[in-house]
């Protein structure tokens, strides 16, 4: 049997909303209805942003993730659940490591750690050294595992560098996000250097940004890896724009793309067992 698929479901995202397409969900209980179809379908981890319930824009409040998680964990208890703690529109600290601070039924599994300072196209994430030491030593002292976002080679090697410092311990699980306009572009060479470079102990998915998305996919698919996939990195369904995507639809796509390649997906038990992460059903963390 081939091994077992990680889909990393992202819903939602900070860019996606309501204009751009009626499909993203952004208030709590569109959310937590969406993951829960993702579910019904089947994916091994969610990836969550939380939204302003007036405004819709991006917030960092653990009151909101709370909520959204609190709403998931009633249907799915052992779903492996990552909080964003993007440095896109926060820069503080606090900001950034609020959502770590929520604790029992609604603690989470994981969070993001994006590895360096990067530029999208009309925005920077801004991570510095010193931020991303300080949301890894907190994700270590919570018993949080990082969600390391890799957008290209450099970052991968901060990974060693964060291990030598103890502030990070394996096994590790990589988000590769390939096609952004200023780091690593979604070809094969780009994609195999990442993955060669990957420290031992490391699970990974691979994420496109935009109409690279399903390729990245299809590739890691076709090569034994995890996807990443969901609105928040791409909204449509076909390369020429002329079809708004949903999550129900992109996922039952990556669906059909694994049976073709006879390969399951990986249920949220075995992640945890592969990440030593405690078991769900009310515990949560490393």
């Amino acid at each position: 049997m081939s091994e077992q698929l990680i889909i990393n479901f992202t819903p939602t995202g900070m860019i996606p909303t309501k204009e751009m397409t009626p499909h993203v969900p952004v208030r709590v209980n569109e959310i937590v209805d969406e993951v829960r179809e993702a579910c019904n379908i089947g994916i091994t981890m969610v990836h969550l942003h939380a939204r302003d319930p007036i405004s819709e824009e991006p917030t960092y409040l653990r009151e909101i993730y709370g909520e959204i998680i609190g709403g998931i964990r009633e249907y799915a208890p052992d779903l492996v659940i990552c909080v964003s703690l993007s440095g896109r529109n926060f820069k503080e600290l606090s900001q950034r490591a609020d959502p770590l601070l929520l604790e029992g039924n609604m603690k989470p599994d994981m969070g993001s750690l994006t590895l360096s300072s990067l530029n999208f196209n009309r925005t920077a994430s801004m991570n510095s050294p010193s931020m991303v030491q300080d949301l890894a030593r907190l994700m270590k002292e919570k018993g949080i595992v990082p969600e390391l976002e890799a957008f290209d080679v450099g970052m991968i090697n901060y990974v060693r560098y964060l291990e030598k410092k103890k502030l990070i311990d394996p096994p590790y699980y990589f988000n590769l996000l390939l096609g952004n306009i200023a780091c690593a572009q979604a070809n094969l060479l780009h994609a195999g250097l990442m993955i060669n470079d990957l420290p031992g102990q490391s699970f990974w998915s691979l994420a496109g940004i935009g109409e690279d998305q399903l390729k990245m996919n299809a590739v890691a698919i076709a090569m034994g890896g995890g996807v990443r996939v969901g609105l928040e990195d791409n909204i449509w369904f076909d390369t020429d724009r002329t079809r708004l995507a949903s999550n129900t639809d992109l996922l039952e796509r990556i669906h059909a793309l694994a049976s073709a390649h006879l390969r399951e997906v990986m249920p949220p038990s075995r992640f945890r067992d592969l990440l030593n992460l405690k078991k769900g059903n009310g515990q949560y963390g490393r």
